[in-house]
């Protein structure tokens, strides 16, 4: 990590305000502390300064930096967000076990999934303003990562674990609750219905139907930018495609055209036959 950082802060990365103005977001020439709006940032969002300036950079750094020729970042916040998603999981299972004390395991696991998806994870980036402050590669595409809905996710999830490893679980739980928490309706939460391939696991297992199959069947596009296109099948026949950057949300796009398609069937086989006039017999 220490390899790292020295080589991020010897760069200088220039980020325009949303006002179109000249000041920067990321001026590192060498080591000190953070960059003052990216300081700023952390010390609204994590109840105090940060200790450790490289941890929120890394945070930052999309995967695109690492791919990028003229760059000699070695790593971007993806072991943030693999730390992050499961600190969130823990705050979250959390608090559904004590707001939810009636609850079975299978609904608080229903329940838990409906608040930390990616298209929930993504409005929260968004309405905190994360997109502005991430470290893009130069060669990629950036008004397009700034609105990707993954890399949204992404730096939501890697901040969650820079604060858990900069201050400790208390300060992530509190960001947590403050961020997510705090912004949820949980009528609605209990009431709705995002985790497609839960559902599709459910139906199948009420028809004792073989378990769904999910296959990749492209990944295509730059490695920062793959797109990758799943298919979903129940004993051999195709019911549903979906295509996203990360398989977990094209295996939920695939599943919910499954269950459309197989809501549709069920529909059609509840439909009385039409008696054609030459089938109609007289009395």
């Amino acid at each position: 990590m220490e390899q790292f950082w020295q080589k991020l802060t010897g760069f200088v990365f220039n980020r325009a305000q949303p006002s179109g103005n000249n000041e920067t977001i990321f001026s590192r020439n060498g080591t000190g502390p953070l960059p003052d709006k990216l300081s700023g940032l952390i010390d609204r969002i994590a109840d105090g300064p940060g200790n450790n300036p490289e941890i929120y950079l890394t945070a930052f750094t999309h995967r695109s930096v690492t791919h990028d020729p003229q760059s000699a970042a070695t790593q971007s916040n993806q072991r943030l967000e693999f730390l992050g998603d499961a600190v969130l999981d823990l705050v979250i299972t959390e608090y559904l076990y004590i707001l939810f004390p009636e609850s079975a395991e299978g609904e608080l696991s229903n329940n838990r999934s409906k608040i930390v998806n990616r298209k929930s994870l993504a409005g929260f980036s968004q309405s905190m303003g994360l997109a502005e402050y991430l470290i893009i590669g130069e060669s990629a595409d950036q008004d397009k990562i700034k609105t990707s809905e993954s890399a949204l996710a992404d730096v939501f999830e890697s901040l969650t674990g820079a604060i858990y490893l900069d201050k400790g679980l208390d300060a992530a739980r509190s960001f947590v609750m403050k961020q997510v928490i705090g912004h949820i309706d949980f009528k609605t939460i209990v009431t709705s219905e995002h985790n497609h391939k839960s559902r599709l696991i459910e139906y199948t297992q009420s028809r004792h139907m073989p378990p769904p199959l999910y296959t990749v069947i492209a990944a295509e596009g730059a490695e920062h930018e793959k797109i990758f296109t799943v298919e979903v099948s129940c004993a051999g026949r195709v019911y549903g495609t979906g295509k996203a950057q990360r398989k977990k949300d094209a295996e939920q796009h695939a599943a919910r055209e499954a269950m459309e398609v197989l809501a549709q069937e069920d529909l059609d086989t509840l439909q009385p036959e039409r008696s054609s006039p030459d089938s109609i017999q007289p009395f």
